[in-house]
C-alpha cells in the first residue's frame, strides 16, 4: 500500500469551494470527495500541514474533519503515525453489501407502492454517462457512473437521510474499487444490467427490478471479494 503523502497541489483549487465561512464539514467534503476518486489512494499518510496549507485552513479544523471522516469509516488513526487513508477487509467489503442490499432493494421495493411511470431521468443519466465512458475505454468513469446509477436508484425514496446514509456508503465502497487492478473487468458487464434494471422499472415492474437488483448486488459482491482478497493478499 502506499505509504507516502499523495500530491496535495491540486486541493488548493477547492479552496474557492469553502468560501468565508470554513468550517470542517466543508473540509470534510471536500477531502470526501478526492478518496472516492482516488486523489488519496487507501494506504495513504495525510499530512496536516500540507493539506491544511493547500486549503487554507486551520490545523483544528482540518482534524476535526478528519475526526468527521475517521467516524464514516473513510480514514483510520495510527498512534504514533498518523491518520491514512482506511485500507477496507474483505469483511468490511461484504458488510458494505449487506448494507447495500438492505437498502437498495428496499427503495426499489417501495416503488411498488407508488404509481408509475417513476421519475428515473437521474437514474437514466446515469446509464447514459456509464456507456458514454466505456466508449472512451475510460473504465474509471464507468466505475463513477455505476455508482451514480444506484445512488440515484437510493434518491427515489425522497429521503434525505438515506441519502446522506448511502453517500457515506459509496464512498467507502470506492476504497475497495481503488484496489482493484483491473477495473474494466470489475465494472464493465454491469452497464447492460443497469439498463436492464432501469428498463424494468421505465415498464413499472417494481417487483421485477428488485430480484434484478439484488441478484445483481449479488454477484457484484462475488466478484469484487474474488478479485479483492487476491489482490491485498499479494500486497500483504
Amino acid at each position: 500500500m502506499a505509504e507516502g503523502m499523495a500530491e496535495v497541489s491540486g486541493l488548493a483549487d477547492d479552496r474557492v469551494l469553502l468560501g468565508r465561512t470554513s468550517t470542517a464539514e466543508r473540509v470534510s467534503d471536500i477531502l470526501r470527495s478526492r478518496i472516492a476518486e482516488g486523489y488519496f489512494p487507501p494506504g495513504t499518510r495525510l499530512s496536516e500541514d500540507s493539506i491544511g496549507g493547500a486549503l487554507g485552513v486551520s490545523r483544528n479544523t482540518l482534524r476535526e474533519a478528519f475526526r468527521l471522516l475517521t467516524h464514516e469509516r473513510l480514514l483510520v488513526h495510527q498512534l504514533n503515525r498518523g491518520v491514512f487513508v482506511r485500507v477496507l477487509t474483505v469483511e468490511d467489503v461484504e458488510d458494505i453489501y449487506r448494507t447495500r442490499r438492505l437498502v437498495e432493494c428496499a427503495v426499489v421495493r417501495g416503488l411498488a407502492l407508488d404509481e408509475p411511470p417513476f421519475a428515473l431521468d437521474a437514474v437514466a443519466g446515469a446509464v447514459e454517462d456509464g456507456v458514454r465512458a466505456a466508449a472512451g475505454k475510460d473504465w474509471k468513469g464507468v466505475s463513477t457512473a455505476n455508482i451514480h446509477f444506484h445512488r440515484e436508484l437510493v434518491a427515489l425514496a425522497g429521503s434525505a437521510r438515506t441519502d446522506e446514509l448511502m453517500r457515506s456508503v459509496f464512498a467507502e465502497l470506492r476504497l475497495a474499487f481503488h484496489i482493484v487492478a483491473d477495473p474494466r473487468r470489475l465494472h464493465e458487464p454491469y452497464l447492460e444490467r443497469n439498463q436492464r434494471i432501469l428498463d424494468t422499472l421505465r415498464e413499472g415492474h417494481a417487483a421485477q427490478a428488485e430480484r434484478l437488483l439484488a441478484a445483481y448486488l449479488e454477484d457484484s459482491l462475488a466478484n469484487l471479494v474474488e478479485v479483492y482478497r487476491r489482490r491485498v493478499g499479494a500486497d500483504g
